[in-house]
């Protein structure tokens, strides 16, 4: 018999221009409003939470400025992911968190942080698949495409791996989640659920935008 286990997905309105308020203004606005979010997640018994790609500012990919480089920061060494275990652990969840690492100067990633229930850092999933075209996907004067291949992560509730948005146009790396022992879900950190998703563990299933 499957063994179901309660997921959720977040993706939260940035609310705060870069025009009227800095960048450090919004990351702390934006990281306060999903704290909120996810302590509502886990009042709905959510397990394995997904945030959105690049959840703690807009999706600022639309332009081509350097001054977004100020939101990098170190995985799992920075602030953002620190916070984050303790709410993993303060809740008991399991939390997919997306970051804009940087390893060093001039070397950026799009970077998903995945931290167990117990608040433990097990790991990091770099984006692969970089998109550079209009309308406004201008990601590679931003990322440097993912070098750490596509691991699974055994957390408290599942075996999970990790896609980020573009990467779903290439289902080879779906394959290769299996080939390495994913029997969860594949969580994409975009899109946005209205309820918390109750998936039967081995199956596959790709949460995108409307589900």
């Amino acid at each position: 018999m499957a063994r179901i286990v309660r997921c959720g997905l977040i993706q939260a309105q940035c609310e705060w221009s870069p025009e009227k308020f800095s960048l450090p203004e919004i990351k702390k606005k934006m990281i306060a409003k999903h704290e909120r979010l996810i302590a509502d997640a886990a009042k709905k018994k959510v397990r394995i939470l997904g945030l959105q790609e690049l959840f703690y500012g807009p999706y600022f990919c639309a332009e081509q400025q350097a001054r977004w480089y100020e939101l990098t920061e170190r995985v799992p060494n920075g602030p953002t992911v620190a916070l984050m275990q303790k709410l993993a652990k303060k809740h008991q969840m399991v939390l997919v968190v997306p970051v804009y690492e940087v390893e060093m100067t001039g070397v950026y990633f799009n970077t998903a942080a995945v931290i167990d229930a117990d608040g433990r850092y097990l790991g990091k999933y770099r984006k692969h698949h970089i998109p550079h075209c209009h309308p406004g996907f201008w990601e590679k004067f931003y990322f440097t495409p993912g070098n750490a291949g596509y691991p699974v992560f055994q957390t408290r509730y599942a075996r999970v791996g990790v896609y980020i948005c573009y990467d779903r146009h290439f289902p080879e790396g779906a394959r290769i989640l299996g080939l390495n022992g994913g029997r969860g879900n594949r969580l994409q950190p975009f899109g946005h659920c209205r309820r918390p998703l109750r998936i039967p563990l081995g199956t596959r299933a790709t949460f995108s935008r409307g589900c």
